[in-house]
């Protein structure tokens, strides 16, 4: 049985969808004004997890991810300037320019840390329309009023608010796009389109006047728009509760009457060397920068998998160092059983095939449990390290890695092909040293190699060698 720890309700629920066999879910993405870091990269990681969990479960998953380009303020409140605006002033280009700019850098990080491509990737400013008509819908059922600002939500018409974030809303700090509002009811009332800005350069028009929309109310329509007024799961950072998805919960209720997701998912922070990953601190690292420095991002996927989403977790050199080198001797594990592959399944006892069941047992029991990756990958572990055949144990490792997302079964075997066993033994050995981080002892094999009339090629998965 899947369970998650529901944000809603503060405890960890059974899943249980609303259609059967069905699952949609929508993850806030991007505000695409600047690079995405790897603290970024860590929600993105583990939101794929629970995609390919579902499936894996047999659920048709249907995930729908955001890219906001307008609307998003340098405060996630209704205070400041867009960021998509001081991103173009910054750079000296377009918005337009810089949206396409950051888009790329997105999805080039998800591609570089094997993140399953959501089902449908949508911008804000694609969905505009269906923004203005959940507005209409809100202001039809008395949710909203006006004031020289815009359009504003009135919090007062939703009695529980502050319940979803525990909030305290006498310490909630007032705000608006440019100063606080004075036609404001209330300082944590916020603005759903706003009128009063003919400056900013992103605008449409409306019936309340050409303006754009605000941050809060894209997702909403976004998540709406391809999944329904009621879907299963929403996710997002813990930074997303007091704010974003307090808001979005409101917006739900004014629109439709309900809360739009039955269950909301929270990731924790991933800190460097335990402080706040900014560009300010100099100390932003993308997954663009770790390539460059020729660091396989798979390491960076197995170093984030080994925390747990809700926890967050502290980024350091050595860490990804060591991450590396765990994936590097998985990959040599994978490569060496690939080689045996073709080798006769023997007959099992009764213990070795309880055995098989067990490990299979653990590892569902394990990320069935709120999405346990570290508990997962020990067992992955386990069976690398078992007695049981070497065929049933690369069966277990790809079966389990369906859910874990390391591209085991893209790991590729030394090549053989024409090559005496005695040199591709060396390559094996050359590759283990290497993944040891044994390079002199490594280099006095490649020698060897070499001088036996064989060109040596290292990728991150294996020692390749070929006659000269």
């Amino acid at each position: 049985m899947l369970r998650f720890y529901n944000s809603l309700t503060r405890r960890i629920e059974n899943f249980a969808p609303i259609k059967e066999g069905k699952v949609g879910i929508y993850s806030c993405g991007p505000t695409v004004y600047w690079n995405q870091h790897i603290g970024h990269m860590y929600a993105y990681v583990q939101w794929d997890v629970l995609v390919r969990l579902l499936r894996f479960s047999g659920y048709k998953v249907t995930w729908i991810m955001n890219i906001t380009d307008v609307g998003h303020m340098t405060s996630d409140e209704d205070i400041g300037e867009d960021k998509m605006e001081k991103g173009a002033k910054r750079e000296g280009i377009s918005v337009w320019e810089i949206a396409k700019k950051y888009t790329k850098q997105f999805t080039n990080s998800l591609e570089a840390l094997n993140i399953t491509p959501p089902d449908v990737l949508t911008r804000a400013t694609e969905h505009i329309v269906k923004q203005i008509q959940l507005i209409e819908q809100m202001e039809n059922r008395g949710f909203t009023y006006r004031t020289q600002t815009g359009i504003v939500f009135d919090t007062s018409k939703f009695s529980d608010y502050a319940k979803f974030a525990n909030l305290d809303l006498d310490l909630q700090v007032a705000g608006s796009r440019v100063e606080v509002d004075p036609e404001k009811k209330s300082p944590w009332d916020f603005m759903l389109w706003i009128t009063n800005q003919p400056k900013h350069i992103m605008q449409w028009d409306s019936p309340w006047g050409r303006g754009f929309p605000g941050w809060h109310i894209e997702c909403t329509a976004m998540s709406t728009q391809y999944l329904g007024d009621k879907f299963d799961i929403h996710t997002g950072g813990i930074e997303h509760i007091p704010v974003h998805h307090t808001n979005e919960i409101a917006q739900g209720f004014g629109a439709f009457g309900a809360q739009t997701a039955n269950y909301w998912l929270h990731n924790g922070h991933l800190l460097i060397n335990n402080q706040k990953m900014s560009k300010s601190k100099g100390n932003m690292i993308t997954v663009q920068d770790l390539i460059k420095e020729r660091k396989n991002p798979l390491a960076l996927r197995y170093l984030i998998l080994n925390s747990h989403y809700k926890k967050g977790m502290n980024f350091t050199n050595e860490a990804l160092n060591n991450a590396e080198k765990a994936l590097k001797n998985l990959n040599s594990i994978v490569a060496d059983l690939k080689t045996k592959h073709d080798d006769e399944r023997v007959a099992l006892s009764e213990d070795k095939l309880a055995k098989i069941d067990n490990f299979k047992s653990k590892f569902t029991e394990a990320i069935n449990n709120d999405l346990n990756t570290p508990q997962a990958l020990s067992v992955l572990w386990e069976v690398a390290k078992s007695s049981i055949s070497s065929t049933d144990k690369l069966d277990l490792i790809l079966l389990f890695d369906e859910v874990l997302g390391l591209k085991m079964l893209d790991v590729k075997t030394p090549s053989i092909a024409e090559i005496p066993a005695e040199i591709a033994a060396l390559a094996q050995k050359r590759f283990q040293l290497r993944s040891d981080g044994k390079y002199d002892e490594a280099d006095k094999l490649r020698q060897e190699i070499e001088a036996k009339g064989f060109t040596v090629k290292d990728t991150s998965q294996a020692t390749e060698v070929v006659k000269k």
